[in-house]
C-alpha cells in the first residue's frame, strides 16, 4: 500500500515539476492524472495500485471534510457575493449539461448504431 500511495503522490509531483517548468496555466496534480492514466494504459492496473485506489475512494468523503471547513469559515465572502456565485453555479451547470449532452450526441452518432445500438 505505501509502494502504491508513493506512485500516486509520484504523479501529481511529476505533474507538478512539469506545469512549473513549462508555466502552463493547468493545476499539476491534472498533469499528474493524465500521466498516470497514460502509465496504467500502457501498463495495466497492478494490483496493489488497485486495492489502494479503491481504499482511497471508499474513504473520499473524509478528503471533503476540510474543503467543507474551508467554506464555512468563508462564510462572510459567501454572503458578500451569493448572486455572482450563484450566477457562476448556474451558468456552470447549463453549461456542463450542454456539453455532456452534445458529447452523448457525438459518441452515439460515432459509435452507436440507428436503433442506438453499438456498431460492430
Amino acid at each position: 500500500m505505501i509502494e502504491s500511495l508513493a506512485f500516486l503522490l509520484l504523479a501529481q509531483l511529476a505533474g507538478e515539476i512539469f506545469v512549473r517548468a513549462i508555466g502552463l496555466p493547468i493545476p499539476g496534480p491534472v498533469i499528474g492524472l493524465i500521466l498516470l492514466a497514460v502509465i496504467v494504459a500502457w501498463r495495466g492496473i497492478p494490483p496493489a495500485l488497485r486495492e489502494t485506489s479503491l481504499g482511497l475512494l471508499r474513504n473520499l468523503s473524509l478528503l471533503f471534510v476540510p474543503a467543507g471547513v474551508g467554506v464555512i469559515r468563508q462564510a462572510d465572502v459567501l454572503a458578500e457575493n451569493w448572486l455572482a456565485l450563484a450566477i457562476a453555479l448556474v451558468v456552470s451547470t447549463l453549461a456542463t449539461l450542454a456539453v455532456t449532452a452534445l458529447t452523448f450526441r457525438w459518441a452515439q452518432k460515432r459509435f452507436g448504431g440507428r436503433d442506438g445500438e453499438m456498431a460492430e
